[in-house]
């Protein structure tokens, strides 16, 4: 993958829906030379497919964080589906080193924060957990 293909999934990145005529101007490439890297991009498997953003998938939550947990035993599994359960977590990563999994968290106000992280330190198997508060964002995906 040279610069300009980098510079290609950017402008898809942005635009998904963006024409091929267009990604040629904003480029500076022919239509043609568009089309045959997306296929090439799309036929390596660069190009995975395209999808949707609505509005309220970039709308951040004025709270959130990042709550690391320690489970005992086999239940990880459970747990994990427990959180998948819970509306306030956004993300569920399985991790290695000191902690089993994470789960980004994101709430209106610190209480309903507060309350969402007692909820999941109830869940039985649940041995120790921290909890990261996000302050700011530098750089999305």
């Amino acid at each position: 993958m040279d610069n300009i293909d980098n510079r290609l999934l950017a402008e898809l990145r942005h635009n998904g829906r963006a024409s091929v005529s267009d990604l040629a101007v904003t480029l500076g490439l022919s239509r043609a030379t568009v089309r045959n890297r997306i296929e090439k991009l799309e036929q390596q498997g660069d190009i995975l497919g395209y999808s949707v953003v609505l509005r309220k998938d970039t709308i951040t939550d004025p709270v959130r964080g990042l709550m690391m947990i320690g489970i005992e035993g086999r239940g990880t599994d459970r747990i994990i589906r427990q959180l998948h359960g819970l509306p306030e977590v956004r993300a569920v990563h399985s991790t290695n080193g000191r902690w089993d999994v994470i789960a980004e968290i994101g709430t209106d106000t610190l209480e309903a924060f507060d309350a969402t992280l007692f909820s999941i330190r109830r869940f039985d198997g649940i041995v120790a957990s921290e909890t990261s508060l996000l302050l700011s964002t530098r750089k999305r995906a």
